[in-house]
């Protein structure tokens, strides 16, 4: 990055506020609330208790704010999950890649809820997680397995990622920063 191209981000920065509201969905233990504390702390524990109904955090990263909706994903908190994605900036839904018994269930619930007029259009962050498990998919094989190349309507993004050793958050980050809104 050039001297002029930093100094006028530096500029815009004192004079426009980003801000993305973003909403983490997936199925239970697919590790939504060790994203959350991955991104706001850099921290990862192992014993995480599963939400009920929803947490809200934000999360300062630059000058972009993030608040992050971070959904239960127990069977009886799915059906809330639309109300708290119609108005996000992008929709991310975290698949655990090594849970091979539940992969068609979290693609019928990822199509079901993508399938919702009112979300129509908003981009979609697809994010298989534990990729530090040996058992743990390929982005080819999870890409096939959860039907991502079926979604038109929208952006389409998919991040292998490990909360654990925080493999590829950054990248996660930086996905996120990008499609975030200018607020002035």
């Amino acid at each position: 990055m050039g001297f002029w191209e930093s100094f006028l981000n530096w500029l815009r920065s004192l004079f426009f506020k980003q801000e993305m509201e973003l909403s983490l969905i997936g199925l239970q233990n697919a590790g939504k609330t060790s994203l959350v504390n991955v991104i706001a702390t850099g921290g990862y524990s192992e014993d995480m208790i599963p939400t009920v109904g929803f947490n809200m955090r934000k999360v300062m990263k630059g000058n972009v704010t993030i608040k992050l909706w971070d959904l239960g994903g127990q069977p009886r908190f799915r059906s809330m999950w639309e109300r708290y994605c119609r108005a996000v900036s992008a929709i991310v839904y975290v698949v655990d890649a090594a849970d091979h018994e539940n992969l068609s269930n979290s693609r019928g619930e990822l199509h079901d809820l993508l399938s919702k007029p009112s979300l129509s259009g908003i981009p979609l962050l697809v994010l298989g997680n534990k990729i530090d498990k040996p058992e743990a998919l390929s982005k080819a094989d999870l890409t096939q397995e959860m039907e991502l190349k079926s979604i038109t309507d929208r952006e389409v993004c998919c991040f292998m990622i490990s909360c654990k050793s925080a493999t590829n958050i950054d990248v996660v980050i930086d996905w996120l920063v990008k499609h975030s809104k200018s607020k002035n």
